[in-house]
């Protein structure tokens, strides 16, 4: 396999390539022709693909896990055929020779937990993400120790593997890319980034089974509806995620 090569359709934009390793990259079917990742993909701001785990292994079983040594319930995805993997999508199996914009993420409970700021930081320094789709037991640890450059968890949780964390990961990252949301300062108004979650928003119709829209909302003064917002955002926030407040 060919290490991939981006489509410049857009000169001097962002663009990411996402190769996701996977047991089931049928899991992923359809799940990147929708919305925002559609846009951006077919705007040549983003490439994803999944790739079989299994077109790297050597055995005429296509074994891709083995009992964990030391006893225990479950198996483990063994080293060879990820090895071989990213060796094939990175052209390296060692970590400390990647291009410097190509990172290997595991996706794992174990990682650090998935922030808007982390999606950002992706957005900065990277132009090609691995992404590692854990299963059963987890992955043989040598794969972390010299393959990986980020173990991410998407939240405090067990998941049956990385697949659903990997779609997360996808589109977190994707609608951060300059382009990819129809607005360029959507991204900046949402929850998380500016540390508090987003105010909360209406639409048509004012009045909807005796509930009305916020009067400032309708009174067409920026300030004041800068200020409700700001106000509106703090409220939810100490209530929803009070957490937050405490970093800020």
């Amino acid at each position: 396999m060919q290490k991939p090569k981006f489509k410049d359709q857009r000169p001097n934009s962002k663009r990411m390539r996402f190769d996701i390793i996977t047991i089931f990259p049928e899991f992923f079917g359809e799940a990147f022709d929708h919305g925002i990742i559609r846009r951006a993909r077919a705007a040549g701001l983003v490439e994803v693909e999944a790739h079989d785990l299994r077109s790297w292994t050597s055995d005429k079983h296509r074994m891709v896990d083995d009992r964990p040594f030391g006893g225990g319930d479950g198996m483990v995805l063994k080293p060879e055929p990820i090895f071989a993997a990213v060796e094939a999508l990175t052209g390296s199996s060692r970590r400390e020779d990647y291009n410097p914009r190509t990172r290997v993420v595991l996706l794992s409970p174990q990682g650090k937990v998935l922030t808007q700021a982390m999606a950002s930081e992706f957005v900065q320094d990277t132009e090609h993400l691995v992404l590692i789709c854990g299963r059963y037991e987890g992955v043989d640890e040598r794969v972390a120790d010299a393959l990986v450059t980020d173990e991410i968890s998407i939240g405090d949780y067990i998941l049956s593997g990385g697949e659903p964390a990997a779609l997360v990961l996808v589109d977190a990252i994707t609608r951060l890319l300059p382009g990819a949301l129809g607005s360029e300062t959507s991204a900046l108004n949402e929850s998380f980034s500016a540390g508090l979650l987003d105010c909360p928003q209406y639409t048509r119709p004012p009045e909807f089974k005796g509930m009305q829209v916020p009067d400032v909302l309708l009174g067409g003064n920026h300030a004041e509806i800068a200020r409700w917002r700001r106000e509106a955002a703090l409220d939810k926030t100490a209530r929803n995620r009070p957490d937050l407040l405490k970093k800020n």
